[in-house]
């Protein structure tokens, strides 16, 4: 069905909740006429109806890992999978997404390449749109090194920045920190030197790539910050004491206007197993990104929504839908938290030019809940429809 309508209660458009009714005109996979109020659908158009529903732009996912499985140390196992088992991952992970409404997401570290590889051989509008960055660059034996992003070395950096571009990536991954599940990382410290750091920007912009940067420790924050990174994944600031954002750091950030991903959103049906849990303690991150997602929003920093899904079984790819539920938790208003998954997260992907928003002549991706997600973000976790370019793919029927 190329030419159809939609019609719901209420809209969020990218930006703020419309009430009232709302229509929809969805051709060729993009939006042709956004009209309000309960008006009559315009001779030959087929229309869906959804009485009490919202529509809103389809989510984005600024931070999974599609060759992840979810199960548990997913990342790690990475380093002996072989290859050719990645694409049905990929594929399965994207299926995911699209069943919880995420219509777009950002990949943020592949293994060798595989996410960009994948997206090379694979034309698809019946799964999400892929932003990807190949493996992340780290540190000669740090975080995630055996995704193949290792580098040292101002001209080491930017060989391997080149190296991403020609392979297709649309923005550099860097491990400016270690990490919790790489044994022998340092969370409370960089992995690169300024001078290591900057050159990876100056080359990655040079390409015309934005570059965002992992980065736990609060002086990995700090340079970041300072080299004048594009986006800060994370963002806990750790330090040999604990974890808590300074309130300086976070005007800074705000003032900056770098984009933020607090990585929040975990399966509250999941135990974590304890080993976990006394991992992220050692390295001061237990609640810390609740935290400093509050911190951040008061202070203005513009944040973006991303679930870093895959890693193990509390964060099953599809579990943006919880990003947003833990985002209102920690005081931040419903409105905020879904423009960080909608507007936000397509200007940060750098496709708020045909996505983010319900706008005509923007991609028809959409979502539609059950009831006011404003009033109750949990709407989210059951969704009554998702268009991918305008249609409802066929196991969603």
């Amino acid at each position: 069905m190329t030419k159809h309508a939609v019609r719901a209660a209420r809209m969020f458009d990218g930006e703020r909740l419309v009430g009232g009714g709302v229509l929809l005109l969805l051709d060729g996979g993009r939006i042709t006429d956004v009209r309000r109020g309960w008006i009559e659908v315009p001779e030959g158009w087929p229309v869906r109806e959804h009485p009490d529903g919202t529509l809103l732009p389809g989510l984005i996912d600024a931070h999974v890992h599609l060759c992840a499985d979810a199960g548990p140390d997913a990342l790690g196992r990475l380093a002996e999978r072989p290859e050719t088992d990645l694409d049905a991952v990929v594929e399965a992970s994207l299926r995911a997404h699209l069943a919880a409404g995420v219509t777009t997401v950002r990949d943020l570290g592949d293994r060798h390449g595989a996410v960009l590889r994948w997206r090379d051989r694979e034309v698809r509008d019946d799964l999400p749109t892929v932003v990807a960055s190949g493996a992340p660059i780290t540190s000669v034996g740090g975080h995630c090194w055996w995704m193949g992003g290792e580098a040292s070395g101002v001209d080491g950096i930017r060989e391997t920045v080149r190296r991403q571009a020609a392979a297709g990536a649309d923005v550099v991954k860097v491990m400016a920190s270690g990490g919790v599940f790489t044994p022998g990382t340092d969370t409370t410290r960089p992995q690169f030197t300024d001078q290591e750091l900057t050159a990876a920007l100056t080359q990655a912009h040079d390409l015309g790539l934005p570059v965002t940067a992992h980065a736990h420790a609060l002086s990995a924050v700090e340079q970041a910050l300072r080299v004048g990174v594009d986006g800060i994944e994370h963002c806990t600031c750790v330090t040999a004491s604990g974890a808590q954002v300074p309130g300086e750091l976070a005007a800074r950030l705000a003032t900056s206007g770098v984009a933020v991903c607090a990585t929040l959103g975990t399966d509250p049906a999941v135990i974590t197993p304890p080993e976990v849990v006394e991992m992220a303690a050692r390295a001061g991150l237990s609640e810390a990104a609740l935290r400093a997602a509050a911190t951040l929003h008061r202070a203005g920093v513009r944040l973006v929504a991303g679930s870093d899904a895959g890693l193990g079984p509390a964060k099953p790819h599809g579990i943006l839908p919880e990003t947003l539920v833990e985002y209102v938790a920690s005081g931040i208003p419903a409105t905020a938290a879904l423009a960080a998954a909608t507007s936000v997260a397509a200007e940060v992907c750098g496709l708020g030019r045909r996505k983010g928003r319900v706008r005509a002549g923007f991609d028809a991706d959409l979502l539609v809940v059950d009831g006011d997600p404003t009033r109750d973000m949990t709407v989210l976790r059951r969704p009554l429809a998702v268009y991918r370019a305008g249609a409802v793919p066929e196991n969603m029927i």
